[in-house]
């Protein structure tokens, strides 16, 4: 090979290592999920809210839900907070969690004293109007086993649906967990059993805008006859875990 055609081989070669690295540069960085396990397994944590974990099945719920960092998340039907602590430790630092019921408990208070909540703000407001206006819009909603209290309190409900719905960025999520009623009971057991059927649920809110997009069953029970209140049945109750999207 001739000097001068070392010298070109030699540049071209410069010149792609030097593109590689610039675009490796420029390229996303690739963001893997989320340690939800490690985040669970924090030793600061409360132990009945290990103890919660096991029933609600806290690490396929998160998987489910998929909180990120950074989000801006609000929890409906709060609470004494354990599911709104979820959301905190999920958003980190930089998210923002509202914590939302009729009325702050004396738990919830209490939780709001722990470093866990820093990014915590707790809002006492009616769940047809669960948020003040100056609230940023939001990347996720969860509801978790309080959406069939509202079938039985002075809540206006597609209200209540339509506001979550206006709450969300485009594209963002809504997450209900609830406690499985009987076929063709609808909304009428909230009160006696504490229950509501998904047919119906799903219906209300898919009502709101809506896009129902997503259906898990780790909380299903079959052997839960589903006709006394879940919190005498002896065993595991029947659940279902459902996630809706506001459409882009």
């Amino acid at each position: 090979m001739t000097s001068y055609r070392k010298i070109f081989v030699r540049a071209l070669g410069a010149s792609l290592a030097a593109g590689l690295a610039i675009g490796m540069l420029l390229a996303p960085v690739a963001v893997s999920a989320q340690d939800y396990a490690a985040m669970l397994a924090a030793p600061d944590r409360a132990k009945a809210d290990v103890e919660n974990d096991k029933k609600r099945d806290a690490l396929k719920l998160l998987e489910f839900t998929g909180p990120k960092t950074g989000w801006t998340v609000l929890d409906m039907g709060a609470g004494g907070g354990y599911s709104t602590e979820l959301m905190a430790r999920a958003v980190g630092a930089t998210g923002k969690v509202y914590g939302q019921s009729d009325k702050e408990g004396a738990r919830f208070a209490e939780r709001m004293k722990t470093p866990a909540m820093a990014n915590t703000i707790s809002i006492a407001r009616p769940y047809d109007d669960p948020l003040p206006k100056d609230a940023p819009k939001l990347d996720l909603i969860t509801f978790f086993f309080a959406y069939h209290d509202t079938t039985f309190m002075e809540v206006d409900r597609p209200k209540m649906n339509k506001a979550m719905f206006d709450a969300l960025k485009p594209g963002g999520l809504l997450v209900v967990a609830d406690h499985s009623a009987l076929p063709g009971e609808g909304a009428t057991v909230g009160k006696t059993t504490h229950r509501i059927e998904e047919s119906t649920l799903v219906a209300e809110i898919v009502a709101a805008g809506f896009k129902h997009v997503g259906t898990a069953d780790f909380l299903r029970n079959p052997d839960d006859p589903r006709t006394v209140s879940v919190h005498r049945s002896g065993i595991r109750n029947d659940e279902f875990v459902v996630k809706f999207q506001k459409p882009l």
